[in-house]
């Protein structure tokens, strides 16, 4: 029996890297989930791991910076497998320049999807949460912004840190209502947004980057996204 069979999950940004090692971990684990994406690549994603663990998922395809869109993929989850338990705000976005030359677009790009896309995705399954008397969330957030800061990210530790920000004031008010609220605040993962990270910062060389980047981590390399799917799924 896994840790989470019965429940039902909506996890965002879960084509490839962090999110699909999330939705790896959830289905590994029994549950059935909602897989929404901004790329129609979420669908053969889905079907991988639908042939690898046979466990019920669907998908959406849409924007989490758009609140009507994400209201639609939680009411498909909803009208799919009759509740939501879990949701998980995982989609986000790293442009990296300098400060001075970085564009109003590049930091309202990270705005919409980083800030406002956990907002939304918060704001349409809430509801849903309250009327079953419990409910988990699980934020992205990272150790960029709030912890520590790498030059060229200003917009981006900028949103990560004010997810951290969301993560306490909605565990604060719903906790009394049987919704916990969690941030994640992780270091560097191998997936495909770091990777183009490596390719701006060293175009010539990028597999130096990630070198680079894992001299700083203990284990001497980046994380695997299904582990942390276990991390989520914990």
């Amino acid at each position: 029996m896994g840790k989470l069979d019965g429940k039902v999950a909506i996890i965002t940004g879960a084509a490839v890297g962090l999110g699909e090692g999330i939705a790896e971990a959830y289905v590994k684990y029994g549950a059935k989930i909602c897989m929404v994406d901004l790329s129609e690549e979420v669908n053969q994603t889905a079907q991988k791991l639908r042939e690898k663990y046979h466990q019920d998922i669907i998908t959406y395809v849409g924007n989490v910076a758009d609140k009507d869109q994400m209201k639609e993929a939680v009411q498909k989850t909803v009208n799919t497998f009759g509740k939501v338990n879990i949701a998980c705000c995982n989609a986000g976005v790293c442009r990296l320049a300098p400060f001075e030359e970085m564009s109003d677009e590049i930091r309202d790009f990270h705005i919409d999807v980083n800030i406002k896309g956990v907002w939304n995705t918060c704001q349409a399954v809430i509801p849903y949460m309250l009327k079953q008397g419990k409910g988990s969330i699980v934020i992205a957030s990272s150790v960029t912004g709030d912890i520590v800061a790498d030059a060229g990210e200003a917009a981006y530790a900028m949103t990560k840190a004010a997810l951290v920000g969301l993560t306490k004031c909605l565990a604060v008010e719903y906790a009394s209502r049987n919704i916990r609220v969690n941030c994640s605040q992780l270091g560097y993962a191998r997936t495909p947004m770091v990777e183009k990270m490596a390719v701006e910062s060293n175009p010539n060389n990028p597999e130096s980057a990630i070198q680079d980047i894992a001299q700083g981590v203990p284990m001497g390399r980046l994380a695997k996204p299904i582990e942390v799917g276990e991390l989520f799924a914990f």
